[in-house]
């Protein structure tokens, strides 16, 4: 699998303009790093395609997307949900890519990346030992940061045209590979009413924003949240940007709810925008 964006072309076109035979880019976003060839028609690629250049171009013009080569042509990676009438795609950033939801990002951007976003959120709640569970699954990094200390990590997403992006992104390929991870497809909800009580050290809850997943933020919920902690637990609430006007609003009725319904402990965790509670 080989994915490209502007990020990995214009190393190229540079390098096609000073008349370089070589070049070294990443294949699989910014991963890893690989020698390729370039002749006067064609970028050469290690498994015997030939990206011609004018779909170097066409992936040069496009800073919002990222593409898959295949059969030497390329396709951009976006996929549209039917259940929930809405177009999911890969976005590029200068490290690991983050989901564009309707055009939106699903992953602070701003003076940060998708990978320094999700170590802040795993920072939270170390240590990150234990079963784990992360309520919305995304782009799967939450759940691949921690598998690499956890004994088991439960992963929750709702839409299944997520899972379709994360096929595609070479960055959620542990998804799939890691016997440590287990997916999971549903509303966060549902399926969490459905798992054993006391089963979890670590709870990972990065909900969509309280407008369009209001649910998420309930006390009826964190009622459940609790109730699959194990004792000494914590849970990691991701909110929003706590001096925004409306993530400060939240974040004032998320403590509440918090403490209400059991959480002993609820503290501000602006680092990763968000609160931490402890059972």
């Amino acid at each position: 699998m080989i994915i490209l964006s502007h990020y990995q072309t214009r190393p190229l076109w540079a390098a096609k303009k000073k008349g370089a035979e070589t070049a070294v880019i990443s294949l699989d976003l910014n991963i890893t790093t690989t020698e390729i060839g370039l002749s006067q028609d064609a970028v050469l690629l290690p498994d015997g395609q030939m990206l011609a250049w004018d779909l170097v171009a066409e992936i040069n013009d496009n800073e919002l997307s990222c593409y898959q080569v295949q059969d030497n042509e390329i396709e951009k990676i976006q996929f549209f949900s039917e259940t929930f009438n809405r177009y999911y795609s890969l976005m590029p950033t200068q490290a690991a890519p983050t989901m564009l939801i309707s055009g939106i990002p699903m992953h602070r951007i701003k003076d940060t990346d998708p990978h320094k976003d999700t170590l802040s959120k795993i920072k939270a709640i170390l240590p990150a030992t234990g079963e784990i569970l992360d309520t919305t699954m995304g782009l799967g990094y939450t759940a691949t940061e921690a598998a690499k200390t956890a004994n088991h990590v439960t992963t929750i997403e709702l839409d299944p045209a997520v899972v379709e992006v994360c096929r595609c992104n070479p960055w959620s390929q542990a998804l799939f590979d890691n016997p440590k991870i287990t997916r999971k497809i549903g509303h966060a909800w549902d399926v969490v009413e459905e798992l054993e009580a006391e089963r979890f050290t670590r709870i990972i809850h990065d909900p969509p924003m309280f407008s369009l997943a209001g649910e998420l933020y309930s006390a009826d919920f964190y009622r459940e949240l609790l109730r699959v902690l194990k004792g000494n637990g914590r849970l990691f609430h991701y909110i929003g940007d706590p001096n925004s006007k409306s993530g400060g609003g939240v974040t004032k009725g998320v403590v509440r709810r918090l403490k209400e319904v059991g959480f002993s402990r609820v503290k501000p965790y602006p680092e990763a925008f968000g609160v931490v509670a402890y059972v």
